[in-house]
């Protein structure tokens, strides 16, 4: 059941990813592992160049997610709606993601910090364990309507589409799905989330910061 709820918190928080033995770019460590950094997957996604961390500020539903997640395989149809707060990041502070979805009837908040990179648009997400820090990649946004995430994990990728409504237009969720695919993510692995029954509130004692 831990596992489960590890892989459900990975997956609407972060990118849905497994959790189980994978070797990334972020662990990476001296001699031979730099000919496996060089060829690190996240690096060939572009980060949007039109990117403007301020305007991603605000209310994001999760539309979906592309992943390989075991728990998501065996049970997708259980997904709850989720959606997330963005605050800008500052000069004491990486961008700050707040996602708010529901857990066995009971709504939480997970708040985490996204770390600021050299480059606009491309973040981290520390681990103690290095080998299991997450790369973010915030690929493509009109910063009204939708945004499309990459997240990487000991070396695999997951994705995820956002809307500022709980509703993207078609031409939308079908460029997500094309882009899925091309990371091996055919249309077995894309789950769409519910666009209703949201969380309004959250009690303090279901705030989790990780």
């Amino acid at each position: 059941m831990r596992s489960s709820w590890i892989c459900m918190v990975i997956l609407t928080a972060l990118g849905g990813l497994n959790t189980g033995g994978w070797v990334g770019a972020s662990g990476s460590r001296g001699g031979r592992n730099q000919n496996r950094q060089k060829e690190n997957p996240i690096d060939k996604i572009t980060a949007d160049p039109n990117l403007s961390l301020n305007l991603m500020a605000g209310k994001w539903f999760l539309i979906s997610a592309a992943s390989k997640c075991p728990y998501l395989l065996e049970n997708g149809f259980k997904v709850e709606s989720t959606f997330i707060s963005v605050t800008p990041p500052t000069s004491t502070d990486g961008l700050l993601v707040s996602t708010h979805r529901k857990l066995n009837q009971q709504c939480w908040e997970i708040k985490q910090e996204y770390q600021t990179t050299k480059t606009t648009g491309r973040f981290l997400f520390s681990n103690k364990n290095p080998r299991k820090n997450i790369d973010i990649v915030i690929a493509e946004t009109d910063h009204s309507s939708y945004v499309i995430l990459y997240f990487q994990r000991q070396g695999k990728i997951s994705m995820k589409l956002y809307g500022r409504s709980p509703k993207v237009p078609d031409s939308i969720a079908d460029k997500f799905e094309e882009l899925a695919a091309k990371q091996n993510l055919g249309l077995d692995y894309v789950f769409p989330f519910p666009d209703y029954s949201f969380c309004e509130t959250t009690d303090k004692d279901y705030v989790l910061v990780i």
